[in-house]
């Protein structure tokens, strides 16, 4: 009652349904819900900050690759995800599952 009752759509009560399956398949398949309440929170402040920052590039992507700050924070970010794909390549390696050329 309570999604329906805020703007008084149906709408609104499809997604409630909609994302409490989501929660659920996420909940039955072990994700972290931290990385998505972070996402909720931050997600409205960096999507603002985005656009004030191509606004101010005049619309060039190039703003977020240039040092200092922009360039190390992106190819960390970068690295992090990138860490788990090249632990398992590493790991095949040591264990003689990938054919050496």
């Amino acid at each position: 009652m309570g999604a329906y009752a805020v703007n008084n759509r149906m709408i609104d009560v499809w997604y409630m349904i909609l994302f409490g399956i989501v929660g659920y398949i996420f909940k039955k398949l072990e994700y972290s819900m931290a990385p998505m309440l972070l996402a909720l929170v931050l997600g409205d402040m960096t999507e603002q900050t985005m656009r004030q920052s191509l606004i101010m590039s005049q619309g060039s992507g190039w703003i977020f690759l240039r040092l200092p700050l922009a360039l190390p924070i992106n190819l960390a970010a970068l690295v992090i995800f990138l860490w788990p794909f090249v632990s398992m390549v590493r790991d095949r390696i040591r264990k003689g599952e990938v054919a050496k050329a």
